[in-house]
């Protein structure tokens, strides 16, 4: 009783920030928990005549036709991974990078015009984002094909026709996409670093490169830690908009992920028991990641995710 009174009296004294929370708190109930229903029919025959609960139960099956009788199952896994690999090697630090060259411009007007232009790719709309590149990567009139052909004298490339640049194409729009929008909580890191600490290292002598190091990096640290669990949580998943409007018959070689498959066999094939099998396979490896992760994290250093 007394602790419903305690709660009671919080939510009493803290009355607008909680009704700041409701419209996200509701969000996530209607729109991601309220779904997880859904699941039961990666276990079942699903038909919409039946329903979910009229429809037949066959446990394992569409796992096992995923992993043992889809041709391409390992390689659309390869693929996934693959892409995800390279946006954590290079998309990952990029924003952590460019946060920090960020704090250190001391032109106050020029530092908000530059991370004004940096925020702005990340307002176009996916399809904007695939227009630019297959207009730019065009092997006949796309601006990099003209430089490479009027400029350097190299003979055009496919970009988006062979399989081995689409990785490339994918992990650099998404890095210019993104990278400017990412430095955000970054910046907002190193806004929370006592200023006591540069002066002092000032005065031991402490070069600028030298401050970047040991107090602007180590000071990111925690959100770095966090968005790279986090991060970790989506590694069996990839952008699946983008890669649906770039992607096409010569480059499936590389571009074909989980996502694309999904679609193709849960939409268009109308094969929904299947597709979410599928679907919950990458939320479990996902989940998996984030919490063998966050526990590592937990042992070595004081930030986890709880």
């Amino acid at each position: 009783m007394a602790s419903l009174l305690r709660i009671s009296h919080v939510l009493k004294k803290h009355k607008a920030l909680y009704l700041l929370m409701l419209p996200g708190i509701l969000y996530y109930l209607i729109f991601k928990y309220a779904p997880m229903y859904g699941i039961i029919i990666a276990f079942q025959d699903y038909s919409i005549g039946r329903g979910i609960l009229g429809s037949k139960f066959v446990g394992l099956k569409h796992f096992i036709e995923f992993f043992y009788v889809t041709p391409d199952a390992w390689k659309l896994i390869r693929n996934t991974m693959m892409l995800n690999i390279y946006d954590l090697v290079f998309h990952f630090p990029a924003p952590i990078l460019l946060a920090i060259l960020f704090h250190e411009l001391k032109g106050k007007w020029f530092k908000r015009i530059v991370q004004n232009i940096s925020y702005l790719p990340h307002f176009l709309s996916t399809v904007v984002i695939a227009g630019i590149l297959v207009t730019f990567l065009s092997p006949t009139t796309g601006v990099v094909n003209h430089f490479l052909v009027q400029i350097l004298g190299m003979e055009p490339i496919m970009f988006l026709g062979i399989p081995e640049w689409f990785r490339t194409v994918y992990v650099g729009s998404e890095m210019w996409q993104k990278v400017g929008w990412g430095t955000i909580l970054y910046l907002a890191a190193i806004s929370g670093i006592d200023p006591m600490l540069y002066e002092a290292a000032k005065m031991d002598g402490a070069s600028r490169l030298q401050q970047m190091r040991h107090i602007t990096f180590i000071g990111m640290i925690p959100i770095m830690i966090i968005l790279f669990v986090l991060t970790l949580g989506h590694f069996m998943e990839a952008s699946f908009e983008k890669i649906l409007l770039i992607y096409n018959t010569m480059n499936y070689e590389t571009s074909d992920v989980i996502n694309t498959f999904v679609y193709r066999r849960g939409i268009l094939n109308a094969d929904f028991s299947f597709a979410t099998a599928v679907g919950l396979f990458q939320s479990v490896i996902g989940f998996m990641l984030v919490v063998l992760a966050n526990r590592i994290v937990r042992k070595h250093s004081e930030t986890s995710l709880w």
